[in-house]
């Protein structure tokens, strides 16, 4: 382990860090919040003092980066940064306990979105904007924003960028790591300033079009109002529905659309296979809901916007789904596990590895029909080769072990069956709200320190897909060469 390497570069994501908090201090000092104003002080003062002691004693000869340190740099990054990001909501006075201000924070970078507030329109606009601009840092990943900015890490950044990017394969869209994340990032941030637009010439103030727009590209779901985005006109929620459906789209995509090789995108089976589940599952639900509200219309729209919402791990709400159906609840609950598309902002188990399971599984069906034939499974065109499928399935594997694990650990909280389970599948699969008390219309404020925390690393195993946080915490992976 190159342990020098390895601090010098968790030192740099903290000084990013320092700098990402300077953005809700200028709000602050902008809505004359001496309170809030005086928390971000302290936090940027922490994350300079901290990081900047980092970088003196670290001083690395050897800057090469291999996979297990790209690992460890990318859990123990998000874990620090969480831990900083946590304070100006302590200080302030927002969040008394730092324990709740940990796993709002930590539900903010991971994009997930779950809340232990109880009125939310009762924060600081500073602190509402920070809540939701870690929505925005952590969609993309802080850590791929290190690698434009750290110039001096060699091309080996990209076992960073593998480490942090979510999906079964991570390739370079061009031969230089930094160059992809660039790329990256400005078709992020493009997509997020169009959907901020959009929702600006819709009548949203231009406050709520920004945080919005930072919950919409990150998947994240933190709404500065109590009823999420109920209150919104439709046109608003109709902007935020197809602004989730696009950033749950595999990035790789966009930069094929940006290259004119429309032929190349549109063959891709991920987004077709992505697609029709999110067609099919808004016509049926369209259909059991239709009873509950006033017009095919109204119905329409809720269907629409909360299966956008839950298969791309969003969160955000326009009404109360816990009240819908079983069917409808049902399919809600399948879309959870699923997720969005590798590549994406998105969680959950990703449309690329549900495609190639459904492959190994037809592969082995026919194997067992016709023992003497030869079959491969094809992903996009190609064969999938053996050390893929071998990933899916462990992942696959311990994707249930971690939210059983995670449900085990908070089952002796005296809530409900569908509470408690929903609430492990909401956090690990970066979504946000679950059913019954944790639903739409409730929060996380319930759950006691113990089982705050439980969930707070749930939901970074569930960004960092298991591995790095898996890998950072056996001792064999600090050894060195």
């Amino acid at each position: 382990m190159n342990y020098k390497m390895v601090i010098h570069t968790i030192a740099q994501v903290v000084l990013v860090g320092a700098g990402l908090l300077a953005l809700p201090l200028l709000v602050s000092i902008y809505y004359h919040e001496p309170a809030t104003t005086f928390a971000y002080l302290c936090a940027i003062a922490t994350a300079l003092l901290l990081g900047g002691s980092m970088v003196i004693l670290s001083r690395p000869q050897n800057r090469v980066i291999f996979a297990r340190e790209g690992f460890c740099i990318v859990s123990v990054s998000w874990i620090m940064l969480s831990a900083i990001g946590a304070l100006p909501f302590t200080i302030s006075g927002d969040i008394p306990s730092y324990v709740d201000a940990f796993f709002e924070t930590v539900s903010g970078f991971t994009t997930t979105g779950a809340s232990i507030l109880t009125n939310v329109e009762a924060m600081s606009r500073g602190n509402l904007f920070w809540r939701s601009f870690t929505h925005w840092v952590g969609g993309m990943g802080v850590l791929v924003l290190v690698t434009i900015i750290a110039s001096k890490l060699p091309d080996r950044s990209m076992n960073i960028l593998r480490a942090e990017m979510p999906g079964p394969i991570v390739g370079k869209l061009v031969p230089r790591a930094k160059d992809t994340s660039r790329i990256l990032y400005m078709i992020y941030l493009g997509i997020t300033v169009l959907v901020t637009v959009l929702l600006a010439l819709g009548g949203m103030p231009l406050y709520d079009s920004v945080v919005h727009a930072f919950g919409t590209a990150g998947t994240g779901g933190f709404g500065i109002k109590a009823d999420s985005l109920a209150s919104y006109s439709p046109y608003l929620q109709w902007v935020i529905t197809f602004g989730m459906l696009a950033f749950g789209v595999n990035f790789n995509i966009y930069f094929l659309i940006i290259l004119r090789r429309f032929g190349q995108a549109l063959k891709s089976t991920e987004l077709w296979t992505y697609l029709g589940i999110v067609a099919a599952s808004i016509a049926v639900i369209t259909w059991n809901i239709s009873s509950m509200y006033s017009s095919l219309g109204e119905s329409l729209r809720h269907a629409a916007f909360q299966v956008s919402s839950i298969v791309t791990t969003t969160g955000y709400a326009t009404t109360d789904f816990n009240l819908w159906p079983g069917l409808s609840k049902a399919i809600l609950l399948l879309l959870m596990f699923m997720g969005a598309c590798a590549g994406s902002t998105g969680g959950g188990l990703k449309v690329s590895r549900v495609v190639i399971l459904a492959q190994m599984l037809r592969q082995e069906v026919r194997r067992m029909i016709h023992p003497r034939s030869v079959s491969v499974v094809r992903y996009e065109g190609k064969i999938v080769d053996e050390g893929t499928q071998h990933g899916t399935t462990a992942y696959f594997a311990l994707y249930f072990f971690c939210i059983i694990a995670a449900f085990l650990l908070i089952s002796f909280e005296p809530f409900s069956f569908e509470t408690n389970f929903s609430a492990a599948v909401a956090c690990f699969n970066n979504i946000g709200p679950g059913f019954d008390m944790v639903g739409a219309a409730g929060s996380y404020a319930a759950y006691s320190d113990f089982s705050k925390i439980v969930l707070a690393f749930t939901m970074l195993m569930g960004r960092l897909e298991i591995f790095p946080l898996l890998l950072t915490f056996i001792p064999s992976a600090w050894h060195r060469r």
